[in-house]
């Protein structure tokens, strides 16, 4: 049976926060708002967890997963960009965007494309994700909360509740996100790519939809 953390949404408790990042350190499956819609999350060095986000999901080990990271500063960390690239980024981060990028050596092998050795990081901009985010100390891992045979993402708590109540330890309400998917955008190759469509403009890229 998951727990249910009524959390504000501008100012985060930091005693339900904390009680959170607990559960994502003890393996746990957390459904979290975003700055798009609701995504699922998990702690990034488990494998367990990491396989059992998926079987949620519905999705293989092909289907790439994000890194939900506070800022800028711990891009190096997992991704190899140049300059451009980087200039690109921050001009539209924090925001409801997924950039996929080459996977630097410090990735696990599996979290990253099995073919395309390619990673997908995101910094959102939402007040509760970027709490857990520095409580937490490191990235999360996650993916946009689209369950099958759904073809768009859940955006309600009491609903995921319902419907993931005996498959995930974790759902933070924070009331309604947008109901729209992050926009992912690929720059492993240079240039942008648009993967998918979503919240964020298509501008900053000269990409349209």
């Amino acid at each position: 049976m998951s727990q249910f953390f009524r959390i504000h949404p501008d100012n985060p408790q930091p005693r339900l926060i904390n009680q959170a990042v607990q559960i994502i350190k003890d393996g746990g499956l957390v459904a979290l708002p975003t700055d798009s819609s609701y995504a699922l999350g998990c702690h990034l060095d488990d494998k367990d967890a990491v396989e059992r986000l998926r079987r949620v999901r519905g999705i293989d080990d092909k289907q790439l997963l994000s890194l939900l990271v506070r800022d800028l500063s711990e891009l190096s960390n997992f991704a190899m960009v140049d300059n451009q690239q980087y200039r690109l980024i921050k001009s539209v981060t924090p925001g409801p965007y997924v950039f996929v990028l080459q996977a630097t050596k410090e990735v696990p092998r599996r979290l990253s494309h099995p073919s395309r050795k390619t990673i997908g990081l995101r910094v959102p901009d939402h007040a509760i994700t970027l709490a857990l985010l520095e409580a937490l100390g490191e990235p999360l891992l996650a993916s946009t909360l689209i369950l099958p045979p759904d073809t768009e993402p859940l955006n309600d708590a009491e609903e995921i509740r319902e419907r993931l109540e005996k498959q995930i330890e974790l759902v933070i309400d924070a009331g309604a996100c947008p109901a729209e998917p992050s926009t992912v955008i690929d720059l492993s190759s240079g240039e942008p790519v648009l993967v998918r469509a979503g919240r964020g403009s298509l501008e900053p890229f000269g990409l349209t939809a």
